[in-house]
């Protein structure tokens, strides 16, 4: 009995011992200080980190501060965004919509070319982050250039309204609002796709380099349009910029695109 009385007696010390150094620790963290000092902003640096730890504490080492900002995200009160950057609140991963009809053209596709490589998302997705909403939407399927012509043929043969990398005018002449018109593009190597609810898709970093780099499918999202695609999406989901960039890159948009994130009034860091 009183070995068992001991025994209680050492949890419920360690126990509190515990919440006590726990305690302890999220008050060297400053949580809710940190907080206040960027919920305001859409993204910022570890260089900002440090500054906010050293105002607190100037004699602070920085494998201390860098041992925080891993807590930090462990709790999911930080998120990273991309090399070196964070933004408040835990990662928020985009998943785009993926449709019974689009996962059956999907399988059928894989079943006959079980080799290529694709990606495959319906433009009714922007509509999430869009203030004026289209009802004209494309069901994308990005392909290997060796594959293109293929999978058109065999999209054709099964009855689907299809075509490979249309110009404005073919689209403006013969794709009809509220049809389910197909689009074949080719897919850029190295492209930042996910494998979602059993298809290869877009990422949130995909779509926000095509529309910027492809006025001729996204012609209803440019302009002051895309400026709010971009806003919304960070706003909702964690993008990760040096994802986009080297996408950007592949696309040889770059140093266009960067100039576009400096150049939008909240920009994405």
């Amino acid at each position: 009995m009183a070995a068992n009385q001991v025994c209680c007696h050492n949890i419920v010390y360690f126990v509190y011992l515990f919440k006590y150094l726990l305690r302890i620790a999220s008050n060297k963290l400053n949580i809710d200080q940190l907080k206040n000092q960027f919920k305001a902003r859409l993204s910022f640096e570890t260089k900002d980190i440090f500054s906010f730890y050293k105002r607190h504490d100037s004699s602070i080492k920085p494998t201390a501060i860098n041992w925080r900002i891993y807590k930090l995200i462990q709790m999911g009160v930080l998120s990273r965004v991309g090399r070196g950057k964070f933004t408040i609140g835990e990662s928020k991963n985009f998943i785009p919509e993926i449709s019974p009809k689009m996962k059956t053209i999907y399988n059928k596709i894989k079943k006959a070319f079980p080799f290529v490589n694709l990606c495959m998302w319906n433009t009714s997705t922007l509509n999430e982050f869009m203030i004026h909403q289209t009802g004209q939407f494309y069901l994308l399927i990005e392909v290997e250039k060796e594959a293109k012509e293929s999978i058109f043929y065999f999209l054709k043969e099964a009855k689907h309204e299809v075509y490979i990398d249309p110009t404005s005018e073919l689209i403006e002449k013969y794709i009809r609002h509220g049809s389910q018109a197909i689009i074949i593009k080719l897919l850029v190597s190295e492209a930042p796709t996910q494998f979602a609810k059993g298809v290869f898709t877009t990422t949130i970093e995909k779509i926000l380099v095509d529309i910027f780099c492809d006025e001729t499918i996204f012609a209803s999202q440019q302009g002051a349009e895309m400026r709010t695609i971009f806003n919304e999406a960070r706003n909702k989901y964690s993008v990760n910029e040096n994802k986009m960039l080297r996408y950007a890159a592949r696309r040889r948009k770059k140093v266009e695109l960067t100039k576009y994130l400096n150049s939008i009034t909240n920009r994405i860091q």
